[in-house]
Order: C-alpha cells, then sequence, then structure tokens
C-alpha cells in the first residue's frame, strides 16, 4: 500500500523505532482503530528474522483478537503439559504469529523502512543516514531491556523448525514437556506441530545467568527428537534470552522516561514476571496507542498509567519469580512447576493472562510447597532487592 505524506508537512503521524513484536501489534491496532492515522516503522533489517510469539486464547480481549487476527499464523485447540509423574491436557485454545506473519499483516497498514535509528526523541528520529523524521508521537520499541530497573533472572532457549521425514503425530502443543534431563536451571521443551510433517522444537532453560550456549541446546533438541523417533531437515531457527522479572522499580522508570519517546514492550519492562510472555501486555498497550491520539507527552502519559498499574498488579507474580529462582534450588524448580499445573484450569488461564485473584494468589501457596518455608521466607519482601538496585544506580 502506498502512502502519502501527512499534510502536516511532518513525516508521519505515529513513528514507531524498533521492528518486533510491540512495534507490529501497534501498528496492526491503530490500523483497525484509525486507518487515516499514518504510522511509519523504523526498524534496521534482521538477517536473521526468524521469531514465534504466542499467547493463549483467554490471554487477549475480544476486540484485541479480532485485530491481531491477520498476523496469526498458527491456532490449535487446547494444549499439554508433561512432567515425570504428571501429564495433562488443557482446554485453553492457544496460537503463534511468526516474523513474516506479522510482517506481512503489518505490512497492509504502516509504512516500514529498513534503518538503523542513531538517535530518538519525543518529536523526531534521527537516522544514521543522517536523514531526520519527524512525527507528533515517536514511540520507542528497540526492546532494550531497562536493566537498571530490573532484579532479573533469564528464559533461555534455541528453536529448530524441523521438517520430519514421516508425520510427526503431534496434534497441539506441548508448551512444557520437563520430562527431559533438568541441566542449567529448570529446562523443559516445547513443541509447536506447524503441520503433519512441520514442527517447531524448542529448549528453554530457567536459568540464573543469561549466557546461552548454542552448542549445548542443539544437543538437547537433537537428542529430543530422536527420543521422539524424529529425523528430517532444519527448515529454520530462532534464538532469545528473555528476563524473568524477580524486582522492578517501575516509579523510578516512569520517573526517568519522562519527557522522551514513548516506552513500550521490552522497553518499558512490560512482560509477564514469570513467564517472560510479552504478547499480552503488548496488545493492552497497542489497544491504548491506537485510542489516543495526539503527541508523545499525551501518549506517554497514558501508557505510564497503566504501566504503573500493572506492575503494581503484578507484585504476586515477582514473588513468585524470587521463590522460583532464589528460594528453589535448580533441581528443583521442575516440582515448583509441576504443582502448579496441578492447579485448576481457569486459575492457570488467568496466571497467564496476568490476571489473578486474591484467592487464586492464596491457592497457589496453600499446601504443602515444594519450596522449604525458610528458603521461601527470604523472598517475600520486594523492597530489598529495590534498594540495592536504587544504591546500585546512585554509584
Amino acid at each position: 500500500m502506498t502512502r502519502t505524506a501527512p499534510s502536516s508537512g511532518q513525516d508521519a503521524d505515529l513513528l514507531i523505532v524498533g521492528g518486533g513484536l510491540a512495534s507490529g501489534l501497534i501498528a496492526l491496532a491503530v490500523a483497525a482503530r484509525d486507518p487515516g492515522r499514518r504510522v511509519m516503522i523504523i526498524a534496521p533489517a534482521d538477517p536473521a528474522d526468524s521469531h514465534t510469539w504466542s499467547f493463549h486464547d483467554t490471554d487477549l480481549s475480544e476486540p484485541a483478537q479480532r485485530w491481531i487476527a491477520p498476523a496469526v499464523a498458527h491456532r490449535w485447540q487446547g494444549q499439554e503439559v508433561r512432567f515425570p509423574g504428571y501429564r495433562r491436557d488443557l482446554d485453553t485454545g492457544y496460537a503463534s504469529l511468526t516474523s513474516r506473519s506479522l510482517r506481512d499483516a503489518v505490512a497492509a497498514g504502516a509504512t516500514v523502512h529498513a534503518r538503523r535509528a542513531v538517535r530518538i526523541t519525543a518529536d523526531h528520529v534521527q537516522l544514521a543516514t543522517g536523514e531526520r523524521l519527524t512525527a507528533p508521537c515517536v514511540i520507542d520499541a528497540t526492546g532494550v531491556i531497562p536493566r537498571r530497573y530490573l532484579v532479573l533472572g533469564w528464559q533461555k532457549f534455541v528453536g529448530v523448525e524441523l521438517d520430519t521425514e514421516q508425520p510427526h503425530g503431534r496434534q497441539r502443543p506441548i508448551i512444557m514437556d520437563a520430562t527431559v534431563d533438568q541441566r542449567d536451571g529448570y529446562r523443559f521443551v516445547y513443541t509447536l506441530p506447524f503441520g503433519p510433517q512441520r514442527i517447531l522444537i524448542e529448549d528453554t532453560r530457567y536459568a540464573d545467568g543469561p549466557r546461552l550456549d548454542e552448542s549445548d541446546f542443539d544437543d538437547g533438541i537433537a537428542a529430543y527428537a530422536a527420543a521422539q523417533g524424529w529425523s528430517g531437515t532444519t527448515r529454520r531457527r530462532e534464538r532469545g534470552v528473555l528476563p524473568i522479572a524477580m524486582a522492578f522499580d517501575s516509579a523510578a522508570f516512569w520517573r526517568d522516561a519522562a519527557g522522551g519517546a514513548v516506552p513500550v514492550g521490552m522497553r518499558a519492562a512490560l512482560f509477564h514476571p514469570v513467564t517472560g510472555y510479552s504478547l499480552p501486555l503488548a496488545a493492552l498497550v497497542a489497544d491504548l496507542v491506537a485510542a489516543t491520539p495526539g503527541d508523545s507527552a499525551t501518549v506517554l502519559a497514558a501508557v505510564r498509567e497503566l504501566a504503573l498499574d500493572m506492575a503494581r498488579r503484578q507484585r504476586f507474580l515477582r514473588l513468585l519469580s524470587r521463590m522460583l529462582f532464589k528460594g528453589a534450588a535448580p533441581d528443583a524448580r521442575r516440582a515448583v512447576l509441576e504443582r502448579f499445573y496441578r492447579l485448576p484450569e481457569p486459575l492457570i488461564e488467568r496466571f497467564y493472562a496476568g490476571n489473578l485473584t486474591v484467592a487464586d494468589q492464596a491457592r497457589i501457596l496453600v499446601g504443602k510447597p515444594p519450596i522449604p518455608i525458610r528458603a521461601a521466607l527470604p523472598c517475600l519482601r520486594e523492597e530489598p532487592m529495590l534498594t540495592a538496585l536504587r544504591q546500585e544506580r546512585a554509584r
């Protein structure tokens, strides 16, 4: 689609820097709500360009389900989890976007420039070429994790999409197969069947450090595929290191963001503190940006209010992350997750959506936990971690 420049003389009504999930969802939501609003995305070409983002049907509102639909590459009715002593089928629908499906959907409603930004401000973006692009509202969706404001664990993964020689036999995703040997913290394999002879196999580790040894992950994937009787050729690969939040100084982050471009997505620590999933929050923010025309200051104020409220609601989730990383030994983390997946399915749905009730929180903690009480008690308070963060920033 060819678009002319805005009549104001500026290059766009909305400039988005970054070519990932948060950027793409904002473009989709704006196109659905206000197709006359001129959206321009600035992002350097990604040579890998190989990502998969997933969500549970219950993570999104019905309106969001509609506008995100053009970007959805695969859908399944149900999912499965596997542990050494427990297996369970879950009825919740599941869906995935890919880099290609998102890019194709976004191209219908936004102008995309494969350029590198060297300076991002509230009203313009300076490119490496020397060109200066202007807009009343500029969004920073660069995905740079604001580590100065966070205490983190890490979820590391390598994925291989395989074209199998014979049908692989999987009908629905296994979002957590923890029957595998444990290494580098808590390990599980995640599989998405994209077709009868096409499957994504992802080796995932909840680890204390972000270093990713791809060769070790490749060995784990190869061993898993062999154990299932799968052989074939690799269609593509993906890799990632996602943050898991144990503490977040959200007030300081948003105080320091004042006056600049609007941070969103990972750049604003808008992700699930336990799972690392970012799509549900990216969709919420996309809806908000689409409903809030105006300059950067106006949109930043709206996103800030939503984000601070979300950070307050995520306190319990950050407690769970602290208990997982600080209260449980690495070889005991699998038992924590196995116990969680024995809980009622509606509670599991609310957990992924980030909408746990007080009763849900109590239900997660009651009974005999796999973490000893003496190990759990030091994890209860977030403030000591935040104090250490502030002291480090002050140095």
